[in-house]
């Protein structure tokens, strides 16, 4: 037998074509996770700048409107997520891409100008549309082109690149905010360095949507739209050639069969008017949110002030919170790298318990606080504390349901609904997070430790909802996710097709 390593008929070894391959992969991944990169640097740039848009106009004394202005680019990113599967399946998904970026750099100009606040959220909000559209895109498009073996790994590439995306924003805020004395300043030309926080915004558009052009369009709408040789081409630069006919087949197989089931493409069913595999993406989606993260990147600037971390220099929260965004960048390659070792169930359940004890403890530690002039403060060790808490918090999250939802989401959906039921729950995890934001204002006034208390009571009922209710999707082809079960250990095997159930036959 021989020991040297089998080669192609071009003479490369199987395995230097096969780390090509995958640096091919995971090169076309990287560019469209960079979706994710917009949302996050969106989603906290606003955290540098709430505190001068509250003073510019006028909005100190109305927490509700305060919030509705940090929180009104979700509703565009709900409209937008509801859309973008139909308009993908409809046009391809790269151009849905373009469309994305190209929303979300007008929205970056307009806000930079912003001369009102129903301005300001007019921009927010067309922004948020090509945010929301990008989030769904991103992880459906890199779960038709990854192959299975490693379709988790980089499917988390979305969460890294969000992670990324908010260390850039807070990053950007901080070196603005400082240069210019504070965020309400004037910087270059005048401007205020607010308003340059968001001009910053058009650089990730311009970058996504030069790299979107590149991209080529998903093998499985080019199958759909009777263009195999193309589909062929794109699944031949992803993986070997010996494995492009059976994956073709296998798609071309389940797109026959999904037009000849076409009347079970529906979202409709028995509870509660859905299919139970859309409740179960829908209810992921939402606990995602309702642990209250966004909270920490949205408001950190303004909350690690108010509680004593901000006493003297007008940049120590700000750099806390680039701080933590940092953490959440490094605890998200936990993610990739366990994924499609251990399987997803396990990461989330580990992580419902991490934030559920951390929420617990900054509940706890805000409940010590004091009023000080005004705003409240922690004495003692309960302000270390409870930064310490909020970082275990990131990190549970982090590493756990951060990237692993947007892995769920674009594994678990049957290929015959995939499009609309990836729409429909990203649409709920944008309205979550904008009623999560909205209502952060007024509870924090009301009570940080209600708040916090509440945030930790929705991990725990994490917990019980991925126990009872959320199948493994680990090492499965998309092309058989119409049969998954929830499996807890053999304790569950009576849930026989509990997914489909409901679908008619």
């Amino acid at each position: 037998m021989s020991g040297t390593a089998s080669t192609t008929g071009s003479g490369v070894s199987e395995k230097d074509l096969q780390k090509k391959l995958n640096r091919k992969v995971i090169g076309l991944s990287v560019a469209a996770a960079l979706g994710g990169f917009l949302f996050g640097f969106d989603s906290s740039v606003i955290n540098g700048a709430v505190d001068a848009i509250k003073s510019d106009f006028d909005l100190g004394g109305v927490p509700l409107l305060s919030g509705f202005v940090v929180a009104s680019a979700l509703l565009g990113c709900a409209i937008g997520a509801y859309f973008a599967g139909r308009l993908a399946d409809r046009m391809g998904r790269i151009p849905v891409m373009l469309i994305g970026a190209a929303l979300f750099l007008v929205s970056s100009i307009g806000s930079a100008f912003a001369f009102a606040v129903w301005d300001l959220v007019l921009w927010r909000v067309l922004g948020g549309l090509g945010i929301g559209i990008a989030s769904v895109i991103a992880p459906a498009y890199i779960a038709e082109i990854a192959p299975k073996a490693v379709r988790g790994s980089l499917a988390s590439l979305q969460q890294l690149a969000i992670t990324l995306g908010i260390f850039a924003a807070l990053l950007s805020d901080a070196i603005l905010a400082n240069a210019a004395g504070d965020a309400n300043s004037p910087l270059w030309f005048g401007a205020d360095a607010w308003r340059w926080m968001f001009v910053m915004c058009a650089i990730p558009a311009v970058v996504y949507g030069l790299l979107a052009l590149r991209l080529p369009e998903s093998p499985r709408y080019l199958a759909n739209k009777g263009r195999q040789d193309d589909a062929r081409n794109v699944l031949a630069s992803v993986m070997p050639k010996s494995q492009v006919d059976d994956a073709l087949n296998e798609i071309e197989r389940n797109l026959k069969e999904d037009k000849e089931n076409a009347r079970t493409a529906s979202l409709r069913g028995k509870m509660f008017g859905l299919l139970p595999v859309v409740w179960v993406g829908i209810l992921l989606s939402m606990f995602q949110q309702l642990v209250g993260i966004n909270v920490i990147f949205y408001y950190s600037t303004s909350l690690w002030a108010s509680v004593g971390f901000d006493t003297t220099n007008p940049g120590t929260s700000l750099t806390i919170s680039v701080i933590t965004s940092v953490v959440n960048v490094a605890v998200t390659f936990v993610a990739i790298f366990f994924v499609d070792k251990i399987g997803r169930r396990p990461l989330l359940l580990s992580g419902s318990i991490g934030m559920f004890v951390s929420l617990g403890v900054m509940a706890l530690s805000f409940a010590q606080s004091v009023q000080v002039n005004g705003s409240p403060s922690l004495p003692g060790a309960w302000g270390p504390i409870a930064l310490v808490a909020a970082n275990v918090f990131v990190i549970s999250f982090g590493a756990t349901w951060g990237p692993l939802v947007w892995v769920l989401l674009g594994e678990i959906f049957p290929n015959r609904i995939r499009g609309k039921a990836l729409g429909v729950a990203a649409a709920a995890q944008w309205l979550t997070n904008f009623a999560i934001t909205e209502t952060f204002p007024a509870l924090s006034a009301f009570s940080l430790p209600f708040t916090y208390g509440m945030y930790a009571f929705f991990a725990l009922v994490s917990f019980v909802f991925v126990f009872f209710a959320v199948p493994e999707t680990k090492g499965r082809s998309l092309e058989s996710m119409d049969d998954l079960k929830v499996d807890r250990g053999g304790r569950a095997a009576k849930a026989a097709a509990a997914l489909k159930a409901d679908a008619p036959a």
